[in-house]
């Protein structure tokens, strides 16, 4: 495929060279990044994803569930007929430092790392303040660049094969969001609301009642001070009223103004 274009040719030939000749001669080192890159496999990444999408339908995100799930599925499905298309063979050394299977072109560990943690800090970014958002896109970036330097680096990529894996996965994420919004407009901001609502933190309102002097043998309790007990406990059962119906009545007012602010 890339006997087309010279240029091309040199930069992936030149990367992998030098990376497998690296790889031989140290292999306490190939043997770490063999097992990252396993960590970070496809399937790995696809858990994550299914895991976050059966929590959001738990909680009644449902239409952001449905939008996890659509990544993984989508992402998947574009990885094969790319693979199936272009059908790359993979590098070709006679001393291999690590096997793998199927057409080379994109890197399905370099497509399915970028699509999860696009996701997961897409799920974060308003569950965190501006810190948390710094850190979130700090180790989704680092994840996502070793995983495909580890696939260059244990010689079952070309450069190019991990590029165009980052490059589809952008693709995927950018179509699925938008058929959803085209298909439920605002439903994505709603369920966001949602989420932000059920998973932030519970705050127990306690009523302390005012303490009063007792009465004096010169001061009989009257009719009076009876009615002010009756309305101090009334007034304290009502506090002990639950708070998640309060919360899903909020929730409820606040699903019906799709055009809010998300916060």
């Amino acid at each position: 495929m890339t006997s087309h274009w010279r240029p091309l040719d040199r930069f992936d030939q030149g990367w992998i060279g030098e990376l497998h000749t690296y790889a031989r001669g140290h292999r306490a080192w190939t043997a770490a990044v063999q097992t990252f890159s396993d960590i970070g496999g496809t399937v790995t990444m696809r858990t994550l994803l299914g895991i976050a999408a059966v929590w959001l339908w738990l909680i009644g995100a449902r239409v952001l569930a449905g939008w996890v799930a659509a990544q993984t599925l989508v992402g998947w499905g574009a990885l094969w007929a790319l693979k199936l298309a272009f059908d790359r063979q993979r590098p070709a050394f006679t001393d291999r430092v690590s096997h793998a299977g199927g057409p080379a072109f994109p890197s399905g560990h370099a497509m399915a790392s970028a699509i999860t943690c696009a996701v997961l800090v897409g799920l974060l970014w308003y569950r965190v303040h501006r810190r948390g958002r710094t850190t979130a896109c700090a180790v989704a970036a680092a994840t996502v660049l070793t995983i495909g330097w580890t696939r260059v680096a244990l010689g079952v990529h070309w450069p190019t094969d991990v590029l165009a894996g980052w490059l589809a996965a952008g693709i995927v994420l950018g179509a699925v969001t938008a058929v959803i919004e085209l298909w439920r407009p605002g439903a994505l901001a709603r369920d966001v609301r949602r989420v932000n609502w059920r998973t932030r933190p519970r705050v127990q309102r306690v009523i302390v009642p005012s303490v009063r002097p007792p009465a004096t043998a010169a001061e009989p309790l009257g009719d009076d001070a009876f009615d002010e007990a009756a309305f101090d406990e009334a007034a304290l059962r009502a506090a002990d009223l639950d708070a998640a119906d309060l919360d899903e009545a909020a929730l409820d007012a606040a699903a019906d103004r799709p055009d809010e602010t998300v916060r």
